[in-house]
């Protein structure tokens, strides 16, 4: 399933990996999904396959078999190491267990999937990550083996984890009982920013919820259309000469506007609601790096506080001719090193957040213009069939 129309978050349209340039090109496709297992074991495969002129890949054309832990994998390695960047979101991961392999459910998935793998795919910097190259190279074997190494911080000795949990509970604690007020920013564009961010969040998600219920409704006019020309055909049968065949038709004409309403209900589906969610989950990764912006800031600013401590420190060291001068002094030039580390960290995210915006904006507009064109159009075009449809009636009836 190929989704050149919605090459999305992080990337620019038109996509500058042409295949029918000489440039460097990346195409990415999810599709063919596949019952595998059984009972709680089960799950699903995808076929993904690459077409590529990149020296580094195996060939201009691979295929491999990925589950949804394997697309998971990816964006968390993404995440770990591209701060700065909205990494695409996934899709939510099921556990109402007779919705996880209903056909609706994966072809939504499937979709989601080859909108999130294109859009790492046509991102300048992610479509040139290691991990990338081995989520789409790799075999099954080697790709499971990645999946299932220690990574991030459950690879931390269990002291040092529990620590580390007890230093946040500590700082929440300070934070809730009033004893230390978070640092924040003092940037008006970057809190305007943030507004429409949370702004935008609200505004989606109410224009999704309400997307899904015109799916709703539109099927459940279809299934009402479709019992009332059943109803209409077999009161038809009781009727005889033009009356029994009025009704017949009638019958009829339900029926079949029935399959049209259905088949627009499913086209509203993956071509509106579900990109309006899409965003909506979009949005998310935008406030991610909003968090790891504002963890980098008050980083930063913890260091720099700390850097001033220090210095009275060894300004009464020095008076007191102390023997332990020489490793605050050491232990000065460690801070004042982590601290470069984090204002340039910061920074980097900044540098990358700008970028990402102006990218996100344009990208936005583009695929719910797409969108909200293709719903207008498939409305037009529905109603022209029922107005056509009851027309055509009037003059047997």
């Amino acid at each position: 399933m190929n989704s050149p129309q919605r090459s999305g978050l992080g990337a620019t349209t038109p996509s500058p990996r042409s295949p029918s340039s000489q440039a460097p090109y990346l195409r990415v496709s999810v599709s063919d999904p596949a019952k595998m297992g059984t009972g709680v074991q089960a799950y699903i495969s995808y076929k993904v396959i690459t077409k590529t002129n990149f020296p580094e890949y195996d060939g201009p054309e691979k295929i491999v078999i990925r589950r949804y832990s394997d697309f998971l994998w990816l964006r968390e390695r993404l995440y770990e190491k591209y701060k700065g960047i909205f990494i695409p979101p996934l899709p939510e991961k099921s556990t109402v267990e007779k919705f996880r392999f209903t056909a609706e459910f994966i072809e939504m998935r499937c979709q989601a999937l080859d909108v999130f793998v294109n859009r790492i795919a046509s991102h300048n910097e992610l479509s040139q990550s290691e991990d990338l190259r081995m989520f789409l190279q790799a075999d099954e074997q080697t790709m499971e083996r990645a999946r299932f190494q220690e990574t991030g911080i459950f690879n931390k000795k269990p002291v040092a984890f529990l620590q580390m949990l007890k230093d946040v509970q500590s700082k929440v604690s300070d934070v809730v009982l009033g004893k230390e007020k978070p640092v924040e920013e003092s940037n008006p564009e970057y809190e305007k920013l943030k507004n429409y961010i949370i702004q935008l969040e609200v505004h989606l998600a109410d224009a999704q919820k309400h997307a899904y219920q015109l799916v709703k409704r539109h099927r459940e006019l279809g299934q009402s259309l479709s019992d009332f020309g059943q109803a209409v055909k077999l009161l038809g049968e009781c009727e005889g000469d033009l009356l029994g065949k009025a009704f017949s038709d009638l019958g009829a004409k339900s029926e079949t506007l029935s399959v049209r309403l259905m088949g627009e209900a499913h086209s509203v589906l993956m071509k509106f609601e579900e990109p309006l969610k899409d965003y909506v989950r979009a949005v998310q990764c935008v406030k991610d790096t909003m968090e790891d912006r504002a963890i980098a800031f008050r980083r930063h600013c913890e260091l720099v506080e700390a850097i001033k401590f220090k210095e009275i420190d060894l300004n009464k060291l020095r008076l007191t001719r102390s023997d332990k001068l020489a490793e605050a002094k050491h232990e000065y030039e460690e801070l004042k090193a982590d601290a470069a580390d984090a204002a340039k960290r910061f920074e980097t995210i900044v540098k990358h957040m700008n970028e990402e915006m102006l990218r996100f904006q344009e990208q936005k507009t583009v695929d719910l213009g797409l969108a909200f064109h293709e719903f207008a159009t498939g409305q037009a075009q529905l109603a022209k069939a029922m107005s056509d449809a009851w027309r055509s009636l009037l003059p047997k009836l």
